[in-house]
């Protein structure tokens, strides 16, 4: 390999949005990753802990939210839309094991 002539030049339009996509789903999924940890430690708090339960469960739906948002920031998308409302999901069902 000649560092001189490389194969490829390296601003390639295609190359960048690979990346931008290896990216996003790496930093979402580690934000979800994070999301659904605390829903799993919501789960297995005592029952009678209803508060602590409901409170990680609203922070797991705000990571969720962050996770979302990340991935439009780094898409270049707007960042205020109703993919948004797709990071609240973890929290609904964190909620929804921890009440029944």
């Amino acid at each position: 390999m000649d560092p001189a002539n490389p194969v490829r030049p390296v601003n390639d339009a295609q190359l960048s949005r690979v990346q931008r996509w290896v990216v996003s789903v790496l930093a979402v999924t580690t934000i979800l990753h994070l999301s659904v940890g605390l829903v799993v430690a919501a789960y297995f708090l005592a029952p009678d802990d209803r508060v602590s339960q409901i409170g990680l469960c609203a922070i797991a739906a705000a990571f969720g939210v962050i996770a979302v948002a990340v991935g439009l920031v780094i898409h270049r998308q707007r960042v205020l839309s109703p993919w948004l409302l797709l990071g609240l999901l973890p929290g609904v069902v964190g909620v929804a094991l921890v009440v029944r």
